[in-house]
């Protein structure tokens, strides 16, 4: 039985986080994001200015990715990179960086589904953590951010189905449009997150979208929250300063129990228990303890990944790569970048 270690090299680059990361079979050696601030002046990311900014990032994180892991090149036995989803300009700086720098070392190339890494990184850990449990299989994973929201129904690391989604908005893009009409800089989430944890959740009442299955809608809560605002601030100028706090928890409370309401559903016509909470909204305060409450409330066994693995990283995409590499489920360097990559 071949016992060497499988290294490999993750590329993540599907927004405006440049990423790489070193997998040593399961384990997480080294996880190197560089972000990009040039969009704060937009209110959002520019597609060209990431495009731009993923080719003066993605040689200096990989070196840094490298030299943390205290491997050589050589040693590495694949590069995982992520497909899609994602901004195709994006995209195309790392598939390209993996598909010229694979070829040049003479190792496979593995293509990542973006939103399936997002849910294998519930398994990422580090060599120090000996005491890392993982959920077991089956389990449901929530995966929340700002271009998705999912109920994923997970049997393996490679078999998953999408048993409930977005219809419209996603999650994170409705807590970073409030926090756009609330004037709070970008990317607002976090904000909205930070003013929360002192303000009152049940000051204001925001209406929870009634969607059939377990599907959900964000663009109706939306578009209620900026009457909300318009309402408010033209009888009082002040309103959002003064209430900020109250704003912000009111509103995370509603998105929060929105989520909530249809995963217990899922989990009472699935019976499974087990469940999971993935992407950049996942790192949220009150989603995570919310969902620490259900473990105590009814019973579910509960698995949140560190912060570090919940926003868009390099480290899911290599350990992606890594099952797939025990597989041997390789692609070819024909392969092009999708911006909408089916699950």
């Amino acid at each position: 039985m071949n016992t060497a270690p499988v290294y490999i090299l993750g590329i993540e680059s599907s927004c405006d986080d440049t990423s790489a990361a070193v997998t040593c079979n399961d384990k997480i050696l080294a996880n190197v994001i560089a972000g990009q601030r040039v969009h704060e002046a937009y209110g959002g990311v520019v597609p060209e200015l990431a495009s731009r900014a993923h080719q003066q990032n993605i040689i200096p994180v990989v070196h840094e990715a490298l030299r943390m892991a205290k491997i050589n090149k050589a040693q590495l036995n694949a590069v995982a990179f992520t497909r899609g989803p994602g901004l195709l300009g994006s995209l195309l700086v790392g598939t390209s960086f993996a598909k010229s720098f694979a070829l040049a070392m003479g190792i496979p190339i593995i293509e990542v589904n973006h939103m399936q890494a997002h849910v294998i990184a519930n398994f990422a850990s580090g060599e120090e953590e000996k005491n890392f449990l993982a959920p077991s299989f089956p389990f449901l994973c929530l995966t929340v951010s700002g271009g998705h929201t999912q109920i994923v129904k997970v049997v393996n690391h490679y078999e998953m189905t999408i048993i409930g989604q977005t219809l419209d908005d996603a999650a994170g893009e409705a807590f970073d449009k409030a926090a756009k009409i609330l004037g709070l800089p970008f990317p607002g989430g976090p904000l909205i997150d930070k003013h929360s944890q002192s303000g009152n959740p049940h000051a204001f009442k925001f209406p929870h979208p009634d969607m059939p299955d377990l599907n959900y809608s964000f663009s109706g809560l939306k578009t209620s929250f900026l009457y909300f605002i318009r309402k408010n601030t033209t009888t009082n100028p002040a309103f959002i300063e003064q209430s900020l706090a109250d704003i912000c928890a009111s509103f995370q409370y509603t998105v929060i129990q929105v989520l909530l309401h249809k995963l217990k559903l899922a989990v009472n016509q699935t019976g499974i228990k087990t469940v999971a909470i993935a992407g950049g909204v996942s790192a949220n305060s009150g989603l995570r303890s919310s969902l620490l409450q259900m473990k105590e409330s009814a019973g579910w066994e509960v698995f949140i990944p560190k912060f570090e693995y919940c926003t868009d990283n390099a480290a899911m995409i290599a350990l992606s790569g890594y099952f797939k590499y025990l597989k041997n489920d390789f692609t070819s360097q024909e392969i092009t970048p999708i911006a909408r990559y089916p699950f």
